[in-house]
């Protein structure tokens, strides 16, 4: 799952924190702003944290993504209608990763759909693009209604008056918090932590993109079988308040495992060679799925969804699209370093939209928006790395893939 990294606009707006702000501080985390909320960015040092997680397992706090919970009869024909993907074939117990598209097919945000019931679901979102879903599901709601007579229509178990949304969307994000446990080790973590009970299905039957319910301390306890690392993990959602002692518990019942509290520096660093796009980086307004190469992702035979249109409306033939780039040496190209097809070219082909020295492989490597005649595997570019050239080949995404 991605973060969104939009800038705080407002200077006279207090950054937010988590619930687990004084866990961090108490850890020597630094901290940054990321999309209006203080978050922790390192503990120790990015590199341990990231090796970690390759080896072991990190600890995340990622209280800051928005939750919405959808409900109603019409949820998942809604949902079907709002975002990109076809939400209502998905089985109960099951997540989809999917994109919420503006008209013009530009990407308004990337998230989680769960299927809690036959007509619930929980919608995963970013941090900075909270405010943009919130409004883009409500005016996407306003079709999903009952009819203005008679003055009530059962539904099941739903009873709605007339004029009454049969799809209801909640914003949840302040009544739960999130935590995530990524590597190899993360599932031993989760299991051996004392406080955790009843998850069903049990965590060796869960299978990737699916979910299963539990307690913590006798509250409620969602764990996700998905993550943002490329390594396996789960992210666990509970009430707000319960959540420093979960971290708690995860932090003492991982320290045999070697689980380490990770901040969003390695959190970069691990997505980046996971492939894993970023919003504000590789999705934004201005770029539509299949330039970003996610056009599996929208489910263009859907009789109607929002962005659809926009999609339909032809592509400019170079329109740049989203590329690997692997370099030698350790001069790393950054987010808005040049790209050139030859080392005296005048003009950019394209630009950098992260990058980094990969912790894990021990050479440079970036994601790139460059024109689609060099997009192919094995196509020599370079990068400007302040006023240098480097030398860069085109590379199939991800940089990284686990051991299964």
């Amino acid at each position: 799952m991605t973060e969104a990294t939009a800038p705080h606009e407002s200077v006279a707006d207090p950054l937010r924190v988590t619930t687990l702000h004084d866990r961090h501080s108490a850890l020597g985390a630094s901290f940054t702003d990321f999309g209006g909320w203080l978050m922790p960015v390192r503990y120790s040092s990015d590199l341990a944290e990231h090796h970690a997680v390759r080896a072991a397992a990190g600890l995340f706090d990622i209280s800051h993504m928005a939750e919405f919970l959808v409900t109603g009869p019409d949820a998942a024909a809604f949902l079907d209608f709002a975002v990109a993907g076809r939400i209502s074939t998905m089985r109960v117990g099951k997540a989809k990763y999917s994109l919420v598209l503006a008209e013009s097919g530009g990407i308004v945000d990337d998230v989680i759909v769960y299927r809690i019931a036959d007509a619930r679901f929980l919608v995963i979102a970013n941090a900075g693009n909270r405010d943009a879903v919130s409004e883009a599901f409500a005016q996407r709601s306003d079709g999903f209604r009952s009819p203005q007579s008679p003055t009530e229509i059962p539904a099941g178990d739903f009873a709605f008056v007339a004029g009454a949304p049969r799809a209801l969307v909640e914003d949840a994000t302040d009544a739960y918090a999130l935590v995530a446990v990524q590597g190899p080790r993360a599932r031993a973590v989760v299991e051996a932590t004392p406080g955790i009970s009843g998850v069903t299905p049990e965590l060796a039957d869960l299978g990737y993109y699916s979910w299963a319910a539990g307690e913590f301390d006798g509250v409620p306890l969602f764990v996700g079988r998905t993550g943002y690392t490329g390594e396996d993990g789960f992210e666990l959602l509970v009430p707000t308040a319960v959540a420093p002692a979960l971290w708690d518990a995860l932090l003492a019942a991982g320290e045999p495992h070697g689980l380490v509290p990770a901040g969003l520096a390695a959190r970069d660093t691990l997505r980046l060679e996971a492939g894993m796009p970023l919003y504000g980086h590789e999705l934004s307004l201005d770029i539509v799925p299949a330039q970003a190469g996610l056009a599996r992702v929208v489910a263009a035979d859907k009789d109607e969804f929002v962005g659809k249109a926009g999609l339909s409306a032809v592509v400019a033939a170079d329109a740049p699209v989203l590329v690997g780039l692997a370099s030698e040496g350790r001069r790393a190209g950054r987010a808005g370093y040049a790209v050139y097809d030859s080392a005296d070219a005048a003009l950019p082909v394209g630009e950098i939209t992260s990058g980094a020295l990969s912790p894990t492989l021990g050479h440079p490597i970036a994601m790139a928006f460059v024109s689609p005649t060099l997009s192919e595997p094995g196509t020599p570019l370079f990068v400007d790395v302040r006023g240098t050239r480097i030398p860069a080949t085109v590379t199939t995404l991800p940089f990284y893939r686990r051991a299964q």
